[in-house]
């Protein structure tokens, strides 16, 4: 009933961006300005002064009453005006006291072109702290160390660059100010245009995060291209990543794909987990398309930009030569996509409209005495063949060819066809071709001179699609099995208390069963009396292995299995085992020895575990397991903590995957059951931060059971901090249960089955009062908005639920908390099913929502409500908001200080 948000965002955005003084500003200063010639301040204001912006220029120096023929001031104070942007070009020691200056003159934004801060050592990052100091909280800093930014649609070059970039509707940052004018220098060549041009420099404050979501906002913007040299604030970086990417194409190239991170001698899962591997799953849950060279990061945000997603991974391809069919094969099944096998009545269709020597099959050889008219009945037929996800038509310039007509005749079809395939063309040879290719790109057909190029690209929207329908395909509800916390907490807190940081093997696996994950039963025994009794307890056959928390990885020294049911031989074996360790390691070592059952694996064996990531924190394994584990390196990488889809992405990624689903015979393990026991695991990682490292290996899956036969817990040394996850996980602090069996939480993902059953429950009346305008019902419950409501970043974003659990579960009310950006404040929003509203429940949603702002951190609410929404004001009223009108006729606006 509060606030005015879009109808599929739910979110209503407005006001100006704390970036606005950076690329839009009225006035700029620049600090540093001087005529000698090459020097940056120069050059800087004569590319201000030379591409008018529509604001103002003061140069700043000392030393002279004008730059250039432009009056000149001694210092920022000295301006007659509050500038927006101050350029920083003067020598690094000198940039602090500039800083403060322009903080106190009330100055919003700077960028820092000085170089000489951390790149130098523990002189310039001491410069650095100082700025970041004196700037916090004050004014947003681009740089230090960077080229500057440019603005082509309104003529701002803040750079150093000699050239400014075409207009357009791409968005670039780099951290490289070298690659930036390479890149622009290229751009000018090519006709390529931007929406803005950005040198990020050494990120001091404004990062990643911060320009995604400005470029996100930008109307003018429709793809984003990074060039990128290192994460900075990884969980920023990801979260605005994650908002944007729906709606507009997010490319990366990350210098330093081969350089491999430390690994974690005491864990399988540290072992087999890279940096880069870790940066690609961090891509992949975020919806952003990695690419490996500069020319596909413009490409890709071309087709982006003029062609719909592909649904799945299947091209079509027409050719009129074979060889280039084969080439754009061979690079399709390499970047990951697969060859559309034609339908029958495709392959019919084909026949009547073909010579009968046409191919057959698909790469469709069309043969080279194509005309126009052939290549237009062989698209039409592949844009409505429903076992195809996307075309690529090429054409060699043959004798018999006519480039441009048959160009012309491609463009007819594709328009004159529903399909919501992407086409690509590739027009081989040379000015001959020109004609056609124009036609081709003005019409928005992207076009290539090489087909193997065109299908590479196919290749990578594909799994750019596949990411993006993974973060947003509707998940199945975990079942918890009763996650025993208290128990956990306990079992860490002894092993602190005793100064371990390796759980015992009954430890581990205590842990893992608190969290659902069925183990075998484990025992630690010191003597060999204990070993008979526990052999006794668990029952013949057992496996006895040596147990050391001393030694630096366990070891199976002496390690036997046991196939008589015969007690002496468990204390033989018993005592083998410690002759053998302390042979080898000394009697102090010792510290036990583990009975177990004796498993026969008849299933297969994977492994489940958990190491930290310097940047990202906990991540996530999966894969083949068994004593070859390293061998194989089968494995994929996630970021906890995961839900359904998430976790079968994560299975699919990996080699056993399709042994899993049943081969030669063997019958399928329960996929189901597998995934669901991976995002209890991720949710172990996400609540558990003392946890260092976790392995189980090997996890037995069948198809009637799954299994942890062995594990392994590393808990964080004392005097390290608690690993921050990249992605908040769900807030399980703010569910409360509420009165008359309703339960107060946050709403989560699988919840959009409930929200649409919702939707059932509210009115025509109560959508107008929530939106201030009618919103259709088939809307409001279409799943690409139900995922935007249901699918919340929880760094962003808290919508509450009310859910009544008898006699069905049931959402009877959702309330909304929207952090505006870089504000401590929020817009907030609220909505009841008509049969519940005026019991109360409001009160107590909009009650819990505001104890949620004060948690968060936040200072103020605000929203809006329709003058004629008397019940929405004296619920306001009643919990401490105040009411004050707004320019806008029939609208008043609600207001809580929330530091009172």
């Amino acid at each position: 009933m509060l606030t005015r948000p879009d109808p599929v965002m739910d979110l209503w955005k407005t006001g100006s961006h704390p970036l606005d003084p950076i690329f839009a500003p009225r006035s700029v200063a620049v600090i540093g300005a001087t005529e000698r010639p090459g020097s940056v301040g120069r050059t800087v204001l004569w590319n201000l002064i030379r591409h008018p912006f529509g604001g103002t220029v003061y140069p700043i120096n000392p030393k002279r009453r004008n730059v250039l023929g432009v009056q000149a001031f001694d210092r920022i104070q000295s301006l007659p005006e509050v500038v927006d942007l101050a350029l920083i070009a003067i020598p690094a020691p000198g940039v602090p006291a500039v800083v403060q200056d322009c903080v106190d003159a009330g100055v919003r934004g700077a960028i820092i072109l000085s170089a000489g801060f951390k790149e130098i050592g523990a002189e310039g990052v001491e410069l650095e702290r100082q700025i970041k100091a004196i700037a916090a909280g004050r004014m947003r800093l681009i740089g230090p160390n960077c080229l500057g930014i440019q603005n082509p649609l309104t003529g701002l070059n803040a750079t150093f660059a000699s050239h400014l970039a075409r207009q357009g509707n791409v968005g670039f940052i780099s951290q490289s100010g070298a690659l930036c004018t390479s890149i622009l220098d290229w751009s000018l060549r090519e006709n390529v245009g931007f929406s803005a041009f950005i040198s990020l420099g050494s990120m001091l404050d404004v990062g990643w995060g911060d320009l995604i979501d400005y470029l996100g906002d930008d109307p003018h913007t429709h793809s984003i291209v990074i060039y990128m040299e290192s994460i900075g604030d990884a969980r920023s970086f990801l979260s605005a990543a994650r908002e944007v990417a729906l709606s507009k194409p997010i490319i990366v190239i990350k210098a330093g794909r081969t350089q491999a991170a430390a690994q974690a001698a005491a864990s399988h899962t540290g072992a087999l987990t890279g940096s880069d591997a870790v940066l690609d799953a961090a891509f992949r849950r975020c919806g952003v398309l990695r690419v490996d060279h500069i020319d596909e990061l413009f490409d890709t945000a071309e087709v982006l930009a003029k062609q719909p997603r592909p649904r799945g991974p299947r091209l079509s391809i027409i050719t009129n030569a074979g060889g280039p069919g084969v080439l754009a094969t061979d690079a399709l099944i390499r970047a990951g996509g697969t060859l559309a096998k034609l339908s029958v009545a495709s392959v019919e269709a084909l026949n009547g409209a073909l010579p009968s020597h046409w191919s057959h099959g698909n790469p469709i050889d069309i043969l080279g005495d194509a005309e126009p008219a052939r290549f237009a009945e062989a698209l039409k037929t592949t844009l409505a063949d429903p076992d195809s996800d996307g075309c690529l038509v090429v054409l060699t310039p043959q004798a018999m060819t006519d480039p441009t007509k048959t160009a012309q005749a491609v463009v007819e079809t594709w328009r004159s066809s529903e399909s919501s395939q992407p086409i690509l063309a590739s027009w081989m040879g040379g000015a001959e071709v020109d004609a056609g290719e124009d036609i081709l790109n003005r019409a928005g057909i992207p076009t290539y001179r090489y087909p193997d190029l065109a299908a590479r690209l196919f290749g990578l929207l594909w799994r750019h699609s596949y990411a993006l329908k993974g973060l947003y395909e509707t998940p199945t509800l975990t079942t918890n099995h009763g996650i025993d916390r208290a128990s956990v907490a306990t079992l860490l807190q002894t092993a602190q208390a005793e100064a371990r940081s390796l759980l015992t093997e009954t430890e581990s696996k205590a842990l893992l069963a608190a969290y659902g994950i069925p183990v075998v039963p484990t025992q630690v025994v010191a003597t060999v009396e204990e070993a008979i009794a526990a052999a006794n307890q668990i029952g013949y056959p057992v496996v006895l292995k040596l147990y050391s928390l001393t030694l630096t990885h366990k070891t199976d020294v002496g390690g036997v299995q046991l196939n008589l049911d015969d007690s002496h031989a468990v204390a033989r074996a018993f005592e083998r085992i410690r002759t053998g360790v302390t042979e080898k390691a000394g009697a102090e070592h010792f510290q036990g020895v583990t009975v177990q059952p004796m498993i026969r694996v008849d299933g297969y064996e994977l492994i489940l575990g958990s190491s930290q990531d310097p940047q990202f924190g906990p991540v996530l394994l999966f894969g083949t397991g068994g004593q070859l584990v390293e061998v194989f390196q089968d494995s994929a990488i996630a970021l906890p903590p995961l839900n359904s889809t998430l976790a079968r992405r994560l299975m699919e990624q990996t080699l056993i995957y399709k042994a899993l689903q049943g081969v030669r015979g063997r019958e399928a393990v329960d996929l189901d059951a597998l995934e669901q026991l991976l995002v209890r695991f991720s949710q172990l990682v996400a609540e558990q931060p003392d946890i260092a490292s976790i392995d189980i290996n090997p996890l037995i899956a069948s198809f009637d059971r799954l299994l942890a036969l062995d594990a392994r817990v590393i808990l964080r040394a004392p005097d390290s901090p608690p690993a921050r996850l990249a992605i908040r996980p769900y807030p399980t602090q703010y569910v409360w249960p509420g009165r008359d069996g309703v339960t107060i939480r946050p709403i989560r993902p699988e919840d959009e089955p409930l929200i649409t059953a919702f939707h059932d429950m509210v009115s025509e009346q109560s959508v107008y009062l929530r939106y201030f305008h009618a919103i259709k019902h088939s809307t409001r419950i279409a799943h690409d908005r139900l995922t935007r409501i249901c699918f919340n970043d929880y760094d962003r974003e808290i919508a509450l639920v009310a859910e009544m659990s008898s006699p069905d579960p049931k959402i009877i009310g959702v309330c909304r908390l929207t952090q505006k950006y870089a504000l401590p404040e929020a817009e907030f929003a609220m909505l009841i099913a008509d049969p519940y509203q005026g019991q109360g429940f409001g009160t107590e949603l909009l009650n819990r929502l505001i104890e949620v702002a004060r948690a968060e951190g936040l200072h103020r609410l605000t929203g809006e409500i329709l003058a004629e929404n008397h019940g929405m004001q004296r619920l306001c009223k009643r919990v401490g908001f105040q009411l004050k009108p707004t320019a806008e006729p029939g609208i008043l606006s609600a207001i809580l200080d929330l530091t009172v």
